[in-house]
């Protein structure tokens, strides 16, 4: 944990208490702020009760309040701020989340920043693996899963995933290295609609300043547009990239100065399939080197990257057949980058939907021996499928898994992959997509132990 003196002496009020809330929440303690926490959700508050003393915000006086610390997923502005929040404003009082509460306690720290609808966690956690394997002092986490500030308090380096929700939470930090991977519509509802969701990403470059390094993705328009804004360090996985880092023919290509010279044919980078990890990899490059590592280390880093979990976990091979977590996959977007990955595929996927269904994945469809649905986009998901692709009602995941298994087993093809790719939040049936992926991995483990 990392104390946090900032407010010390005053009341603070936390709205949220999940896992960054808490650890939000014990940090101010440590630095000898008043702490009044509060949780919409009864069972939350009474997990927290005896840890945190609990005020409910409808009761504060908000004059003798200093700060509304607010976790990522309680709605600030859309589709309707949370009640806390107008009367918060109303008093004058600051509003940021645990990012900006970290950036406080350690304003000597280099803070890198990594933001982007799709690949910005297996793009953290590739960024602090190279600047480790290099001997820097290093610590990973934010949106990835490790709240900021339960991270190690003597770190040189903090390595962030920063979410749409979290940047609008940002009134003080700087990043010293801000990665933009790309940008795809998601969370429309949550920011107004696209406009807002741009300015929210474009929130990771605030404040930037002589001698930092801005890193867009150039491959859509949108971030093409403000690479050119930022005169940012382009980086690309379907094209040069001048001054940049890209990928000719699978090999990842350093241009930062002008050389254009290959560094690594990325096939040997096994825990990074596909043509959207190229891109993290030219992202976590180009950041690496930013960041003083050289080029051979950071290259030979990426080579020896172990892959992170839900994001095209290889789970295990039984009889021939991969079976694929890919549980991080909660959009069409994200689907997308596993289905291009794998010739032969049965696919799991459903639970809440999106906007927009499956219905951009249809180019995909060929490579899909069978679909698995499950949760309450099944009918939803049924009905793009009619037609195109053959598909079985589960139900529930463990119903799924040995349906899938069967039929891939009796087809017997080779190469064939079971794959949980779902295309949709996980709300309906657990908690969060890692206790989807993770349920997953047990019932792949039980197929296999019989």
């Amino acid at each position: 944990m990392i104390p946090v003196a900032a407010f010390a002496g005053k009341k603070v009020a936390v709205l949220g208490l999940a896992r960054s809330g808490r650890a939000a929440a014990a940090a101010l303690a440590a630095g000898g702020a008043e702490v009044l926490g509060w949780d919409d959700k009864p069972a939350v508050r009474e997990a927290v009760a005896g840890s945190v003393a609990l005020a409910d915000p409808a009761g504060l006086d908000w004059r003798k309040i200093a700060a509304l610390v607010l976790s990522p997923g309680i709605p600030l502005t859309f589709p309707r701020p949370h009640p806390a929040v107008p009367a918060a404003r109303a008093a004058g009082v600051e509003i940021i989340g645990d990012l900006e509460l970290l950036a406080r306690a350690r304003p000597d720290a280099r803070f890198v920043g990594i933001t982007g609808t799709n690949g910005k966690s297996t793009t953290t956690a590739l960024i602090g693996h190279i600047l480790g394997e290099a001997g820097q002092r290093v610590a990973v986490g934010g949106n990835l899963g490790t709240p900021a500030l339960s991270l190690a308090p003597d770190a040189a380096t903090y390595v962030l995933e920063a979410s749409s929700y979290q940047l609008e939470l940002l009134n003080t930090l700087r990043f010293d290295i801000a990665v933009l991977l790309n940008i795809t519509p998601d969370h429309l509802d949550r920011h107004g609609g696209m406009d807002g969701y741009i300015a929210a990403k474009r929130r990771i470059f605030d404040r930037q300043r002589r001698g930092d390094s801005a890193i867009v993705g150039i491959d859509e328009p949108i971030c093409r547009g403000l690479a050119v804004a930022y005169r940012a360090i382009p980086i690309s996985a379907e094209g040069p990239a001048p001054g940049g880092v890209f990928v000719a023919d699978g090999r990842l290509i350093d241009d930062l100065d002008g050389a254009g010279r290959p560094v690594l044919d990325l096939a040997a980078a096994e825990r990074l399939p596909g043509r959207h990890n190229w891109q993290n990899a030219a992202a976590a490059y180009a950041a690496a080197r930013r960041a003083g590592v050289a080029p051979e280390a950071a290259a030979e880093a990426i080579r020896t990257f172990p892959g992170l979990a839900h994001r095209q976990e290889l789970v295990d091979t039984i009889e021939g057949v991969r079976y694929i977590n890919d549980s991080k996959a909660t959009n069409a977007d994200a689907a997308e980058k596993a289905l291009v990955c794998y010739p032969t595929i049965y696919w799991i996927a459903g639970g809440l939907a999106k906007a927009g269904g499956i219905t951009p994945l249809e180019p995909h469809f060929a490579r899909l021996r069978h679909a698995f649905l499950i949760g309450s986009a099944t009918e939803e998901f049924a009905a793009t499928l009619d037609g195109k692709v053959p598909f079985t009602r589960c139900g529930d995941l463990a119903t799924a898994l040995r349906a899938a298994s069967r039929q891939a087993k009796a087809d017997g093809i080779a190469g064939a992959v079971v794959l949980l790719s779902p295309a949709c939040a996980s709300f309906d049936q657990f908690s969060d997509f890692e206790a989807r992926g993770d349920r997953f991995r047990e019932l792949v483990r039980a197929l296999r132990s019989g």
